[in-house]
């Protein structure tokens, strides 16, 4: 029997600004929005002196997902 090696697609996004940062609550918006469609963070990268990060979030690759992303290209 031979397991099936998972696909999955990707997501980065850059939040905050230089002047104001991130604000919790609407990286917690941001966060459960993602989260209501599938995407797990599994990483972020704070950009230095720039009070931005960097969320990194997948979610399996799927029919479904893969006609949305279809759509958009």
């Amino acid at each position: 029997m031979t397991a099936e090696i998972p696909c999955w697609e990707y997501r980065v996004q850059t939040v905050g600004s230089f002047w104001t940062g991130i604000k919790a609550e609407n990286l917690e918006l941001l966060l459960n929005e993602w989260g209501a469609e599938g995407w797990e963070v599994v990483s972020t990268h704070v950009l230095e002196n720039q009070n931005k990060i960097n969320v990194i979030a997948r979610r399996p690759l799927t029919r479904e997902t893969r006609r949305m992303r279809t759509r958009l290209v």
